[in-house]
């Protein structure tokens, strides 16, 4: 899962640009002198906390010392993080769904995932297979859902590897329903009408069984 980010916290007085008034603004090179934290702290933020540190952090790595931000646009930063300092998905308003440069080479492995949401990721690929003629439709798919509805029943720390683990499942399905309906009909190809009845054969543990990369260990 991206995760999109909103900038609105930063901006730069340049030339060309209507006059702002920096009476209340904050250039990014002093948030931590005594004068702006005596400013935040006055303004109801903790500057000791973990979600002023993640939104701090996040205001350095994306801005320079000749930015400016303001008190209400730091409040609206923090309230995207949660008290542990860890970011809020917007969509799900759970944790641990951020790609960072950090996890970005470690989440992608196999792990264990509720055999429920693998049973609803092959139930709606089936159904979507045979509705798009085997094509994946962008704008009508519930995938969605089903990769929310896995992450509700992960620990946070797990919930990446989670995801990643259910795309190689949803390939793994798709693969054998195209597979059954070469069988069927040895021109097939995606978009083209799938025989009828040619994937009544293909089960879930069928389907697993077939790829050996994924093998997880129960």
């Amino acid at each position: 899962m991206s995760r999109i980010t909103d900038y609105g916290f930063l901006f730069q007085t340049t030339f060309g640009t209507s006059k702002t008034n920096l009476i209340n603004n904050i250039q990014l090179s002093q948030m931590n002198s005594s004068s702006v934290q005596k400013q935040l702290k006055a303004a109801g933020i903790d500057t000791n906390s973990k979600k002023y540190k993640a939104a701090l952090s996040e205001m350095m790595k994306n801005g320079n010392g000749a930015m400016f931000t303001n008190v209400q646009a730091i409040k609206n930063l923090m309230s995207q993080y949660d008290k542990n300092g860890d970011w809020i998905d917007p969509n799900t308003g759970l944790t641990g769904l951020a790609v960072t440069d950090e996890n970005r080479n470690s989440y992608k492995h196999i792990i264990s995932i509720p055999e429920s949401s693998r049973e609803e990721m092959f139930e709606l690929a089936k159904k979507e297979f045979l509705n798009e003629n085997g094509t994946l439709n962008g704008d009508t798919t519930k995938r969605e859902s089903v990769y929310n509805n896995l992450y509700r029943k992960m620990d946070k720390d797990d919930r990446l590897s989670a995801g990643w683990t259910m795309e190689q499942y949803e390939h793994q399905y798709r693969q054998a329903f195209a597979e059954a309906a070469k069988v069927a009909d040895p021109t097939w190809r995606a978009g083209k009408p799938i025989p009828a009845g040619a994937l009544d054969g293909i089960t879930r543990e069928s389907a697993e069984s077939g790829r050996k990369s994924v093998d997880i260990k129960l």
